[in-house]
Order: C-alpha cells, then sequence, then structure tokens
C-alpha cells in the first residue's frame, strides 16, 4: 500500500500528473486498467501526456469505468473507498458505446500532421496542431497521428465547431480526423471565446502588448492558447497571460521554444506572466 500524502482523496477531474506526482507507484494502478498506460512509465511521454488528460479522461480513453479507476487509485493510497457497482460501470460503459460513430469525409483534401515522435521526446505538440488547425480550410480535414487518443482536443476543438473520429492502430499508435461540422452558430462562439478578454484596470495603450486571460479556462485550454498565440506574436511584441496561478507546465515550454518570460505575483487577484521573443 502506497501512503496518501496529503489526506486528500484522489477525484476524477485530477490530473494525471498530480497524481502520479503522489507517487510513481501509482503508475502500475494504471497499467493493471489497460495496458496502453505502460508509456506513462516513460518519463519523456509522462511529461507531456500525463499533465494534460485528467483520471476520467484516461479512463474514457481505456473504456473503463472512471469511479472504478479513481477508486482503486485512492485504495492503493490506503483510502477507504465504497465498491462501485456493477450497475454503475455497466452504465459507464454503455454511456461511452452510445456515443455516436463519426466518419471524416474521404472525398475532402487531407491535412496530415504526425506528432508521435514529439511526444515520444517529450516535446509538447500543440503549437503544432493548433497551428495546422488554424490553417485548415472549411472543406479540409486534419489527420492527426499521435501516440494516444487526444481526449483534451476534442472538447477544445469541439468548441470551435470541429467533430472528429478516432482510430487506435495500436496502444500508442492512433489516428484522428478532425473536420468543421457545418455548425456556424458553434464556430461564432468558439471564435468569441478565442477573443482576448483585458480587465477593465489593465492598461490598454500599448499596441506592442497583447493579453490573454486564462482564469476560469480547463487544462489544457490555458497552455493551448497561450501557445497558440506566440505563434503569431511579432518580434519586439509581448504576450502577457492573465492567470490565477503560476502556470508551472508552460514556464519549461517557453523555455524551450526560446521565450524570455517575467512573472508579476504582486496582485492578490491574478498572475501576469510576460513572455517575448528571447
Amino acid at each position: 500500500m502506497i501512503a496518501a500524502h496529503d489526506g486528500i482523496p484522489i477525484s476524477a477531474a485530477d490530473r494525471v500528473s498530480d497524481v502520479l506526482a503522489r507517487d510513481e507507484r501509482l503508475v502500475e494502478v494504471f497499467v493493471r486498467h489497460a495496458p496502453h498506460f505502460s508509456k506513462l512509465r516513460n518519463r519523456a511521454m509522462r511529461r507531456v501526456m500525463a499533465r494534460l488528460v485528467t483520471v476520467e479522461q484516461a479512463a474514457r480513453t481505456a473504456g473503463i469505468a472512471p469511479d472504478q479507476l479513481v477508486n482503486d487509485l485512492n485504495e492503493a493510497l490506503g483510502f477507504a473507498v465504497p465498491p462501485v457497482s456493477h450497475s454503475t460501470a455497466t452504465a459507464a460503459a454503455a454511456s461511452s458505446e452510445a456515443e455516436p460513430t463519426r466518419q471524416h469525409p474521404t472525398s475532402a483534401p487531407v491535412v496530415e500532421l504526425d506528432v508521435r515522435e514529439d511526444l515520444r521526446s517529450g516535446r509538447e505538440p500543440f503549437s503544432r496542431i493548433m497551428s495546422a488547425v488554424g490553417s485548415l480550410g472549411d472543406e479540409d480535414v486534419l489527420h492527426l497521428r499521435a501516440t494516444f487518443e487526444p481526449v483534451p482536443l476534442f472538447t477544445v476543438l469541439g468548441k470551435r465547431g470541429f467533430v472528429h473520429e478516432s482510430q487506435a492502430h495500436a496502444a500508442d499508435d492512433w489516428s484522428v480526423w478532425f473536420w468543421r461540422s457545418g455548425d456556424s452558430e458553434a464556430e461564432r462562439e468558439g471564435a468569441a471565446e478565442d477573443q482576448i478578454a483585458v480587465p477593465s484596470d489593465v492598461p490598454q495603450n500599448d499596441e506592442h502588448t497583447t493579453y490573454l486571460d486564462v482564469r476560469g479556462l480547463n487544462p489544457p485550454e490555458p497552455l493551448m492558447r497561450t501557445i497558440a498565440a506566440l505563434e503569431s506574436l511579432p518580434a519586439g511584441h509581448t504576450l502577457v497571460q492573465i492567470n490565477s496561478r503560476v502556470p508551472q507546465f508552460l514556464l519549461p515550454v517557453l523555455v524551450e521554444r526560446g521565450f524570455a518570460y517575467v512573472i508579476d505575483e504582486s496582485q492578490s487577484d491574478r498572475v501576469l506572466v510576460r513572455m517575448s521573443h528571447a
């Protein structure tokens, strides 16, 4: 049994990286549920995958009941957990199976993007993905190859009017196709969400500074939106991310991509991260 560190049970909304930070041996609980979780033993893979995926999303990827995975993780930490009834597990599986299977348009132009090597090397692939998404024509289909089913992307791109189809070639080899659903209202809502939100008390008289407010967004949206904004940041300009905490996962990505940053924690209700080309 692994000792619980802080007395707080694991929840389905916890990120896998936070779970494994308690004790790396919890990897074996994931692997016991689904062999494809063995990739979490690879530290490079863990840097990218584990910090973006919640326990619930990981369970969905593996086709297992989230409650059962949460309970087993907590049991390994020494927490007393209620049994998961057969009906609960069955209902979860039925709900997953009830999701309609979509088929990508086979006659549409296809944009190929393979990020498997990035993921295996521990490099952050989301700037490449978002850049590819931004360049898609109205009828184009993005064919993404990855080492795991990128569940966080489904919600992020779904808000922008995209639907998807997934196919597993192997435990560490997935194809996912993204294309526009034709729902103009969803696309307008997604575009509205992408607009830079600047609090009224932030100075707006500097044309070389862009503000991005990511407070209240769920991972991985803050990271993905920030990387996407940095992709188009002109030389000599500054991007200021407004966050409710220091974005620890963003900082190594900035260093890796050659951006300088300054963190301002002087205000009680926000953290400002000023980023520019080094």
